[in-house]
C-alpha cells in the first residue's frame, strides 16, 4: 500500500497537479495511487520529486513504507 494519495490530499493538491508537475497522465498517477500498477523505482523517485516540488516534506519511505513483515526483510534474509 502507498501514501499517495494521503500525501497529496496532506497539501492540498489535486491529483492533475500532481500528474502535471511529474510529466505524466492523471490516470498514470491514479492507477499508481489506487494500486491497480506498482510503480517502478525511478517512478517512485518522480512521485516523491514531485511532491516535495509542491511542497510536501517527505522521503520515499513515507510514501512507500517498506514491508512491517520482518522474514522480507534483507536483514532476515543474510545468515
Amino acid at each position: 500500500m502507498n501514501q499517495i494519495a494521503t500525501m497529496r490530499k496532506q497539501i492540498g493538491v489535486s491529483q492533475a497537479q500532481l500528474a502535471k508537475t511529474i510529466g505524466w497522465g492523471t490516470s498514470r498517477l491514479a492507477n499508481y495511487e489506487l494500486s491497480i500498477r506498482t510503480p517502478s523505482l525511478n517512478d517512485c523517485r518522480k512521485i516523491v520529486n514531485g511532491l516535495t516540488k509542491l511542497g510536501c516534506e517527505c522521503s520515499i519511505d513515507d510514501i512507500f513504507p517498506p514491508p512491517s513483515d520482518a522474514s522480507n526483510s534483507i536483514e532476515a534474509n543474510i545468515t
